[in-house]
């Protein structure tokens, strides 16, 4: 009888055991941003590659890249600007249709002429160590639909005058020379730009200019350069009024100066991002854009004359709708804002996705950058 009494408490305890055991999972899993949530977990990632396009939020998530495409391979690093090689990433950007490019190998790659991305392209680096570099890099031009993900794009130079293949029946003839952005965004749409490193290059790390509108920039990490990112081609340009980016979960920091981002015209909504000490300004703009600053995290430097995180280029400045709602400000760290209203992004349906407050973007952000993936296990 104590023998059957012993078993049956025993039994008993298994559902308490069980839900104790899922709580402990649940609390010692990795807290994940909703972009990350909803493809990280997945250990079988690598044959599922596409459900990323399914991942994005904000304006730019309506970039869906080559899904539904073939997969294309590269295989060898070497670059040719007017006649691509198969195998390479310049032949593979240029081909007409969508197509999701992964890579077979680690791989460093020195283009030749800057990138011609045509449209309905996603470039997906997990699984391997890409480094696009030391030479111009990535552009897109009058293309919609191309995710952009996992690469390590640095050391970018300005290129030089010359023929180069920008779509695969279309060879550009004496292309003028190119600043020497990381990633240049112009009269494009539904651009997603995620999970890349950017550092040290000539200009921008990401300029979206010249009308281009429906851009998602996040979950990347900024490093060591001078002018972060632009939003809006110039002053004068009106048709950039139109142009809507979210700027979410991205690291900026360390060795950053300015321009994270600085808005012309426009909409940007700045949110949940993590800012380590900035040399000059976080948040600037010039030609009344509207900015939303959302549950983000700002360090300031020590010096006391740059505590302020935003920057106006003129004294009009003193009107335009800027919002802080939710950020956190460290080490003295301030936000000015200006005129009346939320400047609410109006988002459409899809595009939403709830921010969080800003003491939670330590955790949000803490993947910002390339992930280390491998086939048959989740990203970490």
């Amino acid at each position: 009888m104590e023998q059957r009494q012993r078993f049956f408490m025993a039994a008993s305890m298994v559902p308490l055991i069980i839900l104790n055991l899922q709580a402990t999972l649940s609390t010692s899993s990795p807290s994940y941003n909703v972009v990350d949530n909803c493809w990280r977990r997945d250990p079988n990632w690598a044959q599922n590659r596409m459900k990323l396009a399914d991942c994005g939020v904000g304006f730019g998530s309506t970039a869906k890249g080559g899904k539904g495409g073939e997969l294309y391979t590269v295989t060898s690093p070497d670059d040719d600007a007017v006649d691509p090689l198969p195998g390479s990433l310049r032949y593979g950007v240029t081909r007409n249709g969508p197509l999701w490019i992964v890579f077979a190998s680690d791989m460093k790659i020195k283009l030749e002429m800057p990138l011609f991305v045509a449209s309905h392209k996603t470039i997906d680096a997990r699984g391997s160590n890409v480094h696009i570099s030391n030479g111009p890099c990535i552009r897109l031009l009058n293309v919609s639909n191309i995710i952009i993900h996992g690469l390590n794009i640095h050391d970018c130079k300005p290129s030089v005058a010359g023929d180069v293949l920008v779509s695969q029946s279309i060879i550009h003839e004496m292309m003028d020379t190119q600043d020497g952005d990381a990633i240049s965004v112009v009269s494009s749409r539904d651009i997603w730009i995620d999970h890349n490193y950017l550092s040290s290059c000539a200009d921008g790390l990401v300029d979206v200019t010249l009308a281009s509108t429906t851009v998602t920039i996040s979950n990347n990490r900024f490093t060591h350069h001078d002018k972060v990112m632009l939003l809006g081609h110039s002053d004068d340009y009106t048709a950039d009024q139109n142009m809507r980016v979210t700027v979410a979960f991205n690291h900026f920091g360390p060795g950053l100066l300015e321009r994270m981002p600085r808005c012309r015209h426009g909409y940007a909504h700045v949110a949940n991002n993590n800012y380590e000490a900035w040399g000059i300004y976080a948040i600037g703009g010039s030609a009344k854009p509207m900015i939303r600053s959302e549950g983000n995290r700002f360090v300031a430097p020590n010096e006391e004359y740059k505590k302020q995180v935003t920057w106006r280029e003129t004294p009009q400045g003193k009107s335009w709708l800027w919002k802080s709602v939710r950020d956190t400000f460290l080490n003295g760290a301030y936000f000015v804002p200006s005129g009346r209203g939320k400047a609410l992004p109006l988002y459409q349906t899809g595009q939403q996705f709830k921010v969080a407050d800003g003491r939670s973007v330590p955790i949000l952000t803490q993947s910002a950058g390339v992930l280390a993936c491998a086939p048959s296990r989740a990203c970490i």
